[in-house]
């Protein structure tokens, strides 16, 4: 719906005039009914929003602005109330939201005009194809966000207490499988004590790798093995296969990726995209030779992205690229559009689906979690490489086969008995709406435990792409 207000602020008369630019307004917190005020309306007028299709908690409205600064709030069943989770203000009218609506038609084309590797072309609607940012006002918004980075070191991400679990090498797998679940983690360092080092890092996608092996037809790796079969004996197997498969006949030492307290947090940053991990471990030591490490905690892009949401939170004026919805720039991967043929397809599975399609689609698709969705694609649970671990409660992974399991037993073998959510609640799906700004996608994200936003579309849940932490990082980065 598009609403008429005064001064050719929103829906036009057809008449030639400023170019205009829509902006949906969402109040997602129910009420019976909602209005919508602002400086754009000279806070006299207020505009009449209506509840979404398939969500009537959730209100919303379209008004043509003109690009600039605007400041609005909500009435709602008759009270005045402000949305927490939007930038807002003290201002005249009491506590109020702003939004900074971008100029056109300023397009950056090589960001925002052209193709990106990963994401196919999307239909927008009105309000998301028309949203530009000018290269200036994105190199501004990039170039304070590396000042940020640049000038705040791994010791920012430090917690006043916590706790950091490391395994050593010599543990039998099967061992180290169940203490990453009854820690409730999905990897840890690896320590040599022969050496006085960390030397590596087990991972969920190590034991995906591992059950995988054991699955394979003429396997060295059996049940029994586990028992006895040492981290550090899985790991140089790995390395050789490594070794055969390199024609060149190239060295693969184990390479231990951390970061040391001093450095940057950009550049941890780019050591865990660059690396594809999830987590670095942060080691520091009082000897120039780097003996008698110690383990301070592990560095997650999620750390240090609440530490850019806590730092700008009360300057959106100084970066613009926050206010764009996440529907319209180069972000994530999405569903390729109908009809084109060259676009990367999303990893999504069935309920149905065997848990062996699951483990062999994070390998070879090199994907963090696949979407579990029904015949519309509406979904449903997600299952992510960390949940392997659960497999680990009351030795399932030693009565199943990966190809006779479905994702929907083997999430049933995950959830806790005394879960009150059931199966397919949604609980541990984490969505957004393409149009989103870019700043509320980044605090969800900032959530410990949130790696991944699914974008879904209103009402239906239909899914339509999937943003990752690293994919916000690639962006903001440049």
């Amino acid at each position: 719906m598009f609403a008429p207000v005064r001064d050719g602020a929103c829906a036009g008369s057809g008449v030639s005039g400023p170019v205009l630019i829509p902006q949906r307004f969402v109040w997602p917190y129910g009420g019976r009914r909602v209005f919508l005020s602002g400086s754009f309306t000279r806070w006299s007028n207020h505009i009449a929003m209506s509840p979404m299709e398939g969500c009537p908690a959730v209100f919303q409205v379209v008004c043509n602005l003109m690009p600039g600064y605007h400041q609005y709030k909500f009435n709602v069943d008759g009270e005045w109330r402000h949305d927490e989770q939007q930038p807002f203000v003290s201002g005249s009218y009491g506590v109020v939201n702003t939004i900074y609506i971008v100029r056109e038609p300023d397009i950056l084309p090589s960001i925002l005009g052209t193709e990106t590797p990963g994401r196919s072309h999307m239909e927008l609607d009105n309000m998301e194809a028309t949203t530009r940012i000018p290269a200036s006002d994105l190199e501004a918004s990039r170039h304070r966000l590396s000042v940020y980075l640049s000038t705040h070191t791994a010791y920012d991400l430090l917690p006043e207490s916590g706790k950091v679990i490391a395994l050593d090498i010599n543990l039998p797998v099967k061992q180290a499988f169940h203490v990453l679940y009854e820690q409730g983690v999905s990897m840890a360092p690896l320590w040599d004590f022969g050496r006085s080092q960390f030397i590596g890092v087990l991972s969920a996608m190590d034991f995906i790798l591992i059950l995988k092996e054991m699955g394979n037809h003429g396997s060295n790796l059996t049940q029994e093995q586990l028992e006895t079969h040492t981290i550090a004996a899985w790991k140089e197997g790995k390395l050789q296969q490594f070794r055969t498969l390199d024609s060149n006949g190239g060295s693969y030492p184990w390479r231990f990726v951390h970061a040391e307290p001093h450095e940057c947090l950009k550049d941890v940053a780019l050591k865990i995209l660059q690396n594809k991990v999830s987590t670095v471990p942060i080691i520091h030591s009082s000897s120039e030779d780097g003996s008698f490490p110690q383990l301070l905690h592990l560095a997650s892009l999620s750390g240090i992205l609440k530490g850019i949401c806590r730092h700008f939170k009360y300057s959106f004026s100084s970066l613009p690229i926050l206010q764009l919805p996440v529907g319209s720039i180069p972000l994530g991967t999405w569903m390729p559009k109908v009809g084109e043929s060259n676009g990367r397809p999303l990893a999504m599975l069935r309920p149905s689906a065997s848990l062996g399609a699951a483990l062999s689609m994070f390998v070879q698709a090199e994907v963090s979690s696949i979407p579990i969705v029904d015949d519309d694609d509406s979904l449903l649970d997600i299952y992510s490489r960390s949940d392997i671990t659960a497999l680990a409660k009351d030795k399932a992974y030693a009565r199943i086969s990966l190809d006779e399991i479905s994702i929907h037993q083997a999430l049933f073998l995950g959830q806790d008995a005394n879960s009150p959510y059931g199966l397919y609640n949604g609980h541990r799906c984490h969505m957004c709406l393409r149009s989103d700004s870019m700043y509320k996608v980044m605090e969800r994200l900032a959530n410990p435990g949130v790696r991944r936003l699914v974008v879904v579309e209103a009402g239906s849940k239909r899914v339509e792409g999937i943003i990752s932490l690293s994919d916000v990082f690639r962006f903001l980065l440049g």
